[in-house]
């Protein structure tokens, strides 16, 4: 817990500093103060990713790039010392006592779930190794060939490699999942108001829905797995979103600013997981809006932010795997000695979907939705199949509500329909591409729970969801006091528990000792360089750095 908390203050420190500075200019250039502490370390997260992985371009991602992120961090702070301070001193007095309480309470029980629990399969069967091949050489040409998850690459794995802090404690932490998680908490905080003034906004079934999800997450938060910052950063997306919209709905009117900087959000999103693409389709509004005012600067400004954020990912990708965007070898733009083949990578998306589907044969990848789904659903736990049904009863329920605000004229309604569209578009391409309840839980619960609340609003029920939040949350309550006291003897105050362990072989490849398990698939993190298989390729040049290539070329 310790290590994790000092990291957490750490990644705080950094994120704030740079946050602060996107909040600075935001306020020159596009006269608009980002609000919130959370928005800020958001801000600040999305920087300090694209900074790492550019960093990993051309060195390694250990010592050096801290301390130049530390230095300009400093920068900032003594350049804006003054506006911070205001700002910090806004926040306190708007802050109601109760937040300022629990604040501290989460962040020493999210140290406590993210010091221990259950490791991630893929953590151990390619999440650590990954992160450690940008802890010591940033990124390597052809690495996919050495095992073809390697070419997966997320963003999630850079800002990992970032804070692990392997070059400052001989070992790496893993804890942005757990801060991540953590931040969303905070987020949701936000639902206090709502218990003030005793009226749920569409917001707020949003935020319900981050906090099903957090206490869903709770013991797994230790892995660097991908999943969880993405769905915390979709939850986060739909959440802020949706409070822009209810001001705009009063006297103080967003304009289009805040939305056009949660679509550079989204392209952020995008970085950590490819499948949420989707998420991008909320730029409709703040498109709409630019073009009709013909605010071709700030069209221009919103294009180079996306891609400020998505090329440096997009560079990484190519490098790893030579495609623009693995795991699709329909786009074959590069012709690079290091380049994937075509084949293996096919195969790689098949036994995704079909792991996905419960068929765990890539052969079957063509199978019709009617004949996999019933097995698929079957399979599923008792709480699982009543969200995926409630889902599926909401799509007809939307189609009669877009049905009705068309017919009534209800333009007020296109901002809803706009969310709506994106949460159940995500939904679709989720459950029929590769359903693993992990890698699409945001949009299965904002499907759910948008739809009830638009529902409870018009029919002014809802006290009903007031009664079944305080029972569900009286029930995890009960729960996380029983994983707390079933985990508390594991030793993990100090030191966050680390990666797997396994028995592992050793061969060599052009004079470097590689190794592969002994048995099954899985290699940890501590044995170096690991994969899953042995592979038929060689290496480019003389060491690592020079990468590898499929073998004969």
């Amino acid at each position: 817990m310790l290590s994790v908390g000092l990291n957490w203050i750490y990644i705080i420190l950094t994120t704030f500093c740079a946050g602060s500075g996107i909040g600075y200019l935001a306020e020159k250039k596009l006269r608009y103060r980002i609000r919130g502490l959370d928005s800020i370390l958001m801000a600040g997260l999305v920087a300090v990713t694209v900074y790492a992985e550019v960093f990993s371009l051309f060195y390694k991602v250990g010592a050096v790039a801290n301390g130049i992120l530390a230095a300009v961090c400093l920068g900032v702070f003594l350049l804006l010392r003054r506006q911070i301070s205001r700002r910090m001193g806004d926040w306190w007095r708007e802050t109601p006592a109760v937040k300022k309480v629990l604040l501290p309470v989460l962040f020493l029980l999210w140290t406590y779930f993210s010091s221990r629990g259950y490791m991630a399969y893929d953590s151990d069967l390619y999440h650590g190794q990954s992160i450690r091949w940008i802890e010591e050489y940033g990124v390597v040409p052809g690495l996919g060939n050495l095992h073809e998850r390697f070419a997966y690459n997320s963003a999630a794995f850079a800002v990992n490699a970032l804070y692990s802090m392997k070059w400052l404690l001989g070992r790496s932490l893993h804890t942005a999942s757990g801060f991540f998680a953590l931040l969303l908490s905070s987020t949701a905080l936000e639902l206090g108001r709502t218990w003030k003034e005793k009226k749920l906004r569409l917001a707020d079934f949003a935020m319900i829905g981050a906090v099903y999800y957090l206490a869903t997450i709770w013991d797994e938060v230790t892995a660097p797995s991908s999943d969880y910052l993405i769905m915390c950063t979709l939850f986060f997306i739909v959440i802020k979103w949706l409070l822009c919209l209810e001001r705009d709905s009063g006297p103080r009117r967003e304009g289009v600013v805040p939305y056009a900087l949660l679509c550079v959000a989204g392209v952020y999103a995008l970085t950590l997981k490819l499948t949420a693409g989707l998420i991008l389709l909320l730029v409709l509004k703040p498109a709409v809006s630019l073009l009709r005012e013909k605010r071709w600067g700030e069209i221009l400004l919103y294009l180079g932010l996306g891609l400020l954020v998505c090329l440096p990912w997009m560079v990484r990708t190519v490098v790893i795997s030579g495609w623009l965007l693995y795991p699709f070898p329909a786009l074959d733009l590069f012709s690079v000695d290091w380049k994937m083949p075509a084949g293996p990578i096919a195969l790689d998306a098949a036994q995704i979907k079909t792991w996905g589907r419960a068929l765990n044969n890539a052969a079957l990848v063509d199978m019709p939705m009617r004949e996999w789904f019933p097995g698929w659903f079957a399979a599923l736990s008792g709480m699982e199949k009543l969200l995926i049904l409630g889902d599926l009863a909401c799509i007809p329920l939307f189609m009669g509500y877009a049905l009705l605000s068309l017919l009534k004229k209800k333009k007020e309604n296109l901002d809803i329909l706009l969310v709506l569209v994106t949460v159940i578009g995500s939904y679709g391409f989720w459950q029929y591409s590769a359903p693993i309840l992990r890698y699409g839980y945001a949009y299965v619960l904002l499907v759910d729970l948008l739809l009830a609340g638009i529902i409870l609003q018009n029919l002014r029920r809802q006290q009903v969801l007031y009664a079944f939040v305080c029972l569900y949350g009286c029930y995890k309550l009960v729960m996380m006091g029983d994983y707390i006291r079933g985990n508390y003897l594991i030793d993990a105050y100090v030191w966050q528990q680390d990666y797997g362990s396994y028995e592992l072989t050793a061969y060599e490849l052009g004079g470097i000792t590689f190794y592969h398990p002994a048995m099954g698939d899985r290699t940890g993190y501590a044995d170096f360089p690991a994969a899953p298989t042995r592979p038929r390729i060689e290496l480019r040049g003389d060491g690592l750095e020079d990468g590898f290539r499929p073998a004969g070329q």
